[in-house]
């Protein structure tokens, strides 16, 4: 019995699964909550002083760093960027 996906790549895989763009949307918010939790750690900044400079609760930015949460919004990164000092940029690619 030959394998259909031998040749093909993971995201052909994915794709034919029907699971690309949620595992892209995953994988891209798991990026940013590491970004973020990076300059954190830099700028040695804690959850409670995040929240504060971003003006929400310090389970809100739980929820943000987790990356296993897909629900953010792009004004939350946004503002979490914005609170360690950078810039979020979001760009469409082929």
């Amino acid at each position: 019995m030959s394998n259909k996906h031998i040749g093909s790549d993971f995201d052909d895989f994915l794709r034919e699964e029907g699971i690309l763009d949620d595992a892209e949307a995953v994988a891209t918010k798991r990026v940013i909550a590491f970004q973020i939790a990076r300059e954190m750690e830099r700028a040695d900044i804690s959850q409670s002083e995040l929240a504060r400079r971003m003006n929400t609760s310090r389970s809100a930015v739980e929820r943000l760093l987790d990356p296993t949460n897909p629900s953010v919004t792009l004004q939350t990164l946004e503002r979490a960027a914005s609170a360690v000092g950078k810039r979020l940029k979001v760009r469409l690619t082929a």
